[in-house]
């Protein structure tokens, strides 16, 4: 695709819960509140919920369109948390959010009772990492309530997604195994429109995997859904392990802005504030290339 277009599934945008996030060439910003003490970048830093709030208020004003709350680490070789914990968890995030920010809540869980309870607080959206394989019940919570709804692609399950994974066609496996869990989310009553999906950059996936996706998103979004990437602060940008996650921006922010260019329409990020400015001087650059782009003017139109 060029750069001065965006896939064509995001120019009607993002149905949530009765609102239509507007999607384009500039990626949305989903801002990442993790309420854990074990994920792999800010794990219990932000586990109080009074923190967790403070933190997803500061990324609204640095610009954040949508706050992703989880409640259990998805991290490479992760253990599974109980449904009562993660609620315990999420829900004072979600409602502590939900009466103090104008942007939509997305609850990142793969439980339906977790994800009922979050919707009841306030949420508008269910990131689902398994795409409905963990707890098909999300895809009928999600069309009752009328949620958006990303579906991530998972080889296996986070204690053992990391365990050799191999793809023999992996942009068309990955492609097709979205494509079945969209239909099935249809099927259960999700439109089209409150759908994206999520390659799962560095869930199941090799360094060369994550490199190949984020530089094809646009195979990807042609399958007709929106696409969301998160990239942010993750091992296969520093393969060596020299830099501490939280240390790893500017790799953050150039991966994020390829993503944008290969045809990203959100962008999950810890770092909020640097990945909006990065993204204006893209959206500046994407407008400078559009003003090239028209015929010069004749004499008689000059100024």
């Amino acid at each position: 695709m060029t750069p001065q277009s965006a896939p064509a599934a995001t120019s009607a945008g993002w149905r949530v819960r009765g609102r239509t996030l507007p999607l384009g060439p500039v990626p949305l910003l989903m801002g990442i509140v993790n309420v854990t003490p074990d994920s792999f970048s800010d794990g219990g830093r932000f586990l109080d919920s009074g923190a967790a709030i403070e933190r997803g208020l500061a990324m609204v004003d640095a610009g954040a369109a949508i706050l992703d709350v989880g409640g259990e680490s998805t991290r490479p070789g992760a253990d599974p948390v109980p449904a009562e914990l993660e609620v315990e968890r999420v829900l004072p995030v979600v409602e502590g959010l939900a009466g103090r920010v104008d942007v939509p809540i997305s609850i990142d869980t793969t439980k339906a009772e977790v994800a009922r309870a979050a919707v009841q607080a306030g949420a508008a959206i269910v990131n689902d990492v398994s795409a409905l394989r963990f707890s098909p019940a999300i895809a009928a919570l999600a069309a009752e309530a009328g949620a958006g709804l990303v579906l991530m692609h998972m080889k296996g399950e986070p204690r053992t997604m990391q365990d050799e994974p191999f793809y023999a066609d992996l942009h068309g496996e990955i492609g097709d195994a979205l494509e079945v869990a969209a239909k099935r989310a249809a099927e259960a009553g999700v439109p089209r429109e409150a759908i994206v999906i999520d390659p799962g950059i560095g869930f199941g996936k090799t360094r060369a995997d994550n490199d190949r996706l984020i530089a094809r998103i646009d195979r990807l979004a042609a399958r007709g859904w929106p696409v969301l990437i998160g990239h942010s602060r993750k091992s296969f940008l520093d393969p060596w392990k020299r830099i501490p996650p939280a240390e790893r921006i500017p790799e953050s922010l150039a991966s994020g802005l390829l993503a944008a260019l290969s045809g990203a329409a959100i962008l999950r990020v810890h770092d909020v504030a640097e990945h909006a400015r990065a993204l204006g001087i893209y959206a500046r650059w994407l407008e400078a290339r559009r003003a090239d782009a028209a015929p010069p003017l004749t004499p008689e139109e000059a100024p």
